[in-house]
């Protein structure tokens, strides 16, 4: 017997996480890097001189990949603009270690450094880690946990991978009941 969560539509949840990601990068970030690419273009054929037609293909490679280095450069600091916001950081400090710092290192300690996303208890609407799998304030059960050594278990586990316990034997609360095939 398998436990599963009780979903309506599985594909589509397992395609929002990256969807919603991508739809964090605002319009701005995504003409500029547009515009970017297409300046790096027009750099490598026109403004740099190019005397050795054999040398086509290298020109062509090269504008591609600084185009789409810069382009893709332009669209990270889009991301974190947006992300460092609903991480309840500091944004223009975090915008200004990203631009400043060179070579993408800026975007590199971002990613290091950030602050994990913070959600509401339905019970209280205390903001709290995403990772909790209980409200510190008023103890409410956000995910489920072995009911024998109380660490995270996935829905779909039939035993607790830490200690063995049968997963079946605890009482979970109703919405995170699980039902049997």
């Amino acid at each position: 017997m398998r436990a599963f969560w009780h979903h309506d539509n599985k594909e589509n949840d397992r395609q929002e996480p990256s969807h919603s990601e991508l739809s964090l990068i605002p319009g701005w970030s995504i003409a500029l890097a547009a515009i970017a690419f297409l300046a790096a273009q027009y750099l490598f054929h026109f403004v740099l001189p190019h005397h050795k037609p054999d040398m086509l293909p290298m020109r062509l490679m090269m504008s591609y990949s600084c185009g789409t280095l810069l382009a893709s450069y332009v669209l990270m600091i889009g991301y974190v603009s947006r992300d460092v916001r609903r991480r309840g950081m500091s944004a223009p400090l975090w915008m200004l270690i990203v631009i400043i710092m060179p070579g993408g290192v800026g975007a590199v300690v971002y990613f290091l450094l950030r602050q994990p996303m913070l959600t509401r208890c339905p019970h209280c609407s205390t903001e709290i880690a995403s990772t909790f799998h209980f409200c510190p304030q008023c103890q409410f059960q956000m995910a489920p946990v072995c009911g024998q050594c109380f660490r995270g278990v996935q829905i779909t586990d039939v035993y607790c991978t830490q200690c063995g316990h049968d997963l079946a034997e605890d009482h979970s609360p109703a919405r995170l009941r699980v039902f049997r095939d």
